[in-house]
C-alpha cells in the first residue's frame, strides 16, 4: 500500500542542521527536475515581484528569505517540515515504533519542489504552492507531470494506492486506467441534519486519522474494496462507489472531527 498526501500550505523551519543533500533523497530519478525547481525558486524569490508571483504577503518576507537560501538552509525529516490540520492529526511524532517503521515505507507527499518525498528525507521548509507558475519553468504541475508517475508506480509496486491528494496536487500526475483497480481515493463529507457537505477541516483532520490508523493497524488492503472494509473495521462510516478509469472513490461519512 502507498498513501500519497499532499503537502501543507504551512512548515516548521528548522532552526539548525545539516543543509539539503539532494543525492540521498529518495526517488533520485527526481533529481533533474528538483535542481531546475529550486534553482528557478531562488531566482524568482530574488525578483522584485516575488511576492505577488508566489502568492505571499507583503509582509511575508521571511518566506522569500527562506526560498532564496534553500540550498544552504538547516533540513530535517519532512514529517517534521509539514505541518497543518492534516498532518496534526496524523501526528508522526508520536506515532508507535511500528506504525513509524511503516510510516517510512507506505507514506509519500507530493511536493511542489521536491516531486515526492518520505517522511525520513531530510528537507528545508520552502513557500511553493503547486497552482504556482514560476517565469523561466511554467506551471509547477507542468514541470513534474512527466516524471512524477514513473516515481509512483515505482513506489507502489503490486500494492494499492491510496491516493488523498488535493485537487491542486492530483493534477501533478494522474494515475493511468491501467491502474484503475489498485486506486482508492477517499472523500470525506460531513453530515449534520440529514446533510452531507464537504467541509475543509473535516476533510483534512480525518484524512490525518485515517492515516494514522492504518499505519498503527498495520493490515496492507489491496483493493479498495479491501480498504473499505478495513475502515469500518476501525470505526469510520464508508460507502464505496463504483470503479471508474480514476479508480475508486471512498466516501466517509462524520457528524464530528
Amino acid at each position: 500500500m502507498l498513501i500519497l498526501l499532499p503537502p501543507s500550505e504551512g512548515k516548521a523551519a528548522p532552526r539548525r542542521g545539516a543543509p539539503l543533500d539532494l543525492d540521498a533523497l529518495s526517488h533520485p530519478s527526481l533529481s533533474g527536475v528538483r535542481r531546475r525547481v529550486l534553482a528557478t525558486l531562488a531566482d524568482v524569490s530574488s525578483r522584485d515581484d516575488a511576492a505577488e508571483l508566489l502568492g505571499i504577503g507583503h509582509t511575508q518576507t521571511d518566506l522569500l528569505e527562506r526560498n532564496r537560501r534553500l540550498a544552504t538552509a538547516p533540513a530535517t525529516r519532512a514529517d517534521r517540515i509539514y505541518t497543518g490540520v492534516l498532518y496534526d492529526a496524523l501526528g508522526f511524532a508520536d506515532l508507535s515504533p511500528a506504525a513509524r517503521r511503516r510510516a517510512a515505507t507506505r507514506v509519500a507527499i507530493t511536493s511542489s519542489v521536491f516531486g515526492l518525498v518520505r517522511p525520513t528525507d531530510r528537507i528545508p521548509a520552502y513557500r511553493l504552492s503547486g497552482d504556482s507558475t514560476l517565469p523561466g519553468l511554467g506551471p509547477v504541475a507542468a514541470a513534474w507531470r512527466d516524471v512524477l508517475g514513473d516515481a509512483v508506480t515505482d513506489a507502489l509496486g503490486r500494492g494499492l494506492l491510496v491516493d488523498l491528494r488535493s485537487g491542486t496536487y492530483a493534477a501533478f500526475w494522474r494515475p493511468p486506467a491501467a491502474l484503475a483497480r489498485r486506486v482508492a481515493t477517499v472523500r470525506v463529507l460531513h453530515e449534520a441534519d440529514g446533510v452531507r457537505k464537504v467541509v475543509s477541516h473535516f476533510n483534512k483532520a480525518t484524512k490525518g486519522r485515517i492515516v494514522r490508523a492504518l499505519l498503527e493497524d498495520g493490515r496492507d488492503p489491496r483493493t479498495p474494496a479491501a480498504l473499505a472494509d478495513v475502515l469500518r473495521d476501525l470505526g469510520w462510516k464508508v460507502e464505496e462507489g463504483s470503479a471508474t478509469p480514476p479508480g475508486t472513490q471512498l466516501d466517509v461519512v462524520v457528524d464530528h472531527v
